[in-house]
């Protein structure tokens, strides 16, 4: 049973890693699944990419249990728009932004030059 299980997550893996899938938030961003483990710590990396006009409008990320923490690294920041809104950011530069999604509501204004990428990493502590 276990090795089904296994078998079954790796196969999902695969089939939606490294593939660019349209974001959640149907806002006009794409994402693509670099890495992802349920143990020991749950963990996913996403490439993020925000093409002129894209945006995130204002939402949370719950989670079943525990606390959601996010840290992204914009590697290419548009020239105009595209900004990070969190009102209470863990940690926050120019370029990285590490918060609480589950706790705190954050957006990104839309793209207006250019285009945006991050790399973001998401855990979950119990």
């Amino acid at each position: 049973m276990i090795g089904a299980t296994l078998r079954a997550r790796w196969c999902s893996y695969l089939t939606t890693a490294f593939r660019w899938q349209r974001g959640r938030q149907g806002s006009g961003y794409d994402k693509m699944l670099l890495f992802t483990a349920r143990w020991p710590i749950p963990f996913d990396s996403y490439l993020i990419r925000y093409p002129e006009g894209a945006h995130i409008p204002p939402h949370t990320d719950p989670v079943q249990d525990g606390r959601h923490y996010r840290l992204n690294i914009i590697l290419k920041a548009p020239r105009a728009g595209g900004e990070f809104v969190c009102a209470t950011p863990i940690y926050a530069s120019r370029r990285i932004k590490l918060f609480r999604p589950d706790a705190c509501e954050h957006s990104v204004t839309r793209v207006e030059g250019g285009s945006r990428y991050v790399l973001s990493v998401g855990w979950v502590c119990k």
